[in-house]
């Protein structure tokens, strides 16, 4: 995904090095997908790639800034190298799938706060700060069902987009409070994590219409 301006009181290179870990893990679910698809080594490797990277970008476009994972090439390289890694194993991995959903859920809740402290600091308003957040977590995952003509699983199953907008609003909140960023990244962060997981777990749902008969 990308790296945020520094969070008071939190190590840059400790949230670089959770970035790199989260665009990996968001390259694995990519890959995976591609592979269910019945796509190519390179078709693997580029859906890796956009669901590890496209959410951060998505979000400095819409910001009007240049998108910070395209001036880093170890992004790039750690999200190709989750696709072919993916293509060699995708056997292995696929039996390891709800551990890597429970990854990709702590992806999620890093990318929602940190892509929403990047809004703030494009000095946008909470609002758009939360959306931007969220916009972060999920944006790789709808451009890759797109990409698969499919309908984005983030509006059609499970806990996905709930839980990265409350975890970006428990943040931008605090923020707007001044308080400490750290600390209240990791609640949000954390609250993003539990929920989803629950949703992972429990097979929870946002609730559907139901079938109109007649």
């Amino acid at each position: 995904m990308d790296l945020p301006p520094p969070l008071r009181g939190v190590d840059p290179t400790l949230l670089l090095v959770l970035n790199l870990a989260g665009t990996f893990v968001f390259g694995l679910s990519g890959g995976l997908a591609a592979v269910r698809a019945r796509l190519d080594m390179f078709g693997v490797i580029v859906l890796a790639v956009t669901v590890g990277m496209a959410g951060g970008i998505l979000r400095d476009v819409l910001l009007g800034i240049p998108p910070q994972t395209l001036r880093d090439w170890r992004y790039v390289a750690v999200a190709a190298s989750a696709g072919l890694l993916t293509f060699v194993a995708h056997g292995v991995l696929a039996k390891l799938e709800r551990p890597i959903l429970v990854f990709d859920a702590a992806g999620l809740a890093l990318f929602c706060v940190t892509g929403a402290a990047t809004a703030l600091a494009q000095r946008v308003g909470a609002v758009e700060a939360v959306a931007l957040g969220a916009v972060t977590g999920v944006g790789g995952g709808v451009l890759r069902d797109v990409l698969l003509r499919e309908v984005p699983v983030v509006l059609r199953r499970g806990l996905y987009a709930i839980p990265a907008l409350l975890g970006a609003t428990i943040f931008v909140a605090a923020k707007g409070r001044d308080l400490p960023d750290g600390a209240f990244a990791i609640v949000g962060a954390a609250v993003c994590f539990g929920i989803r997981l629950a949703g992972i777990y429990f097979d929870l749902e946002v609730p559907k219409p139901r079938p109109h008969d007649g």
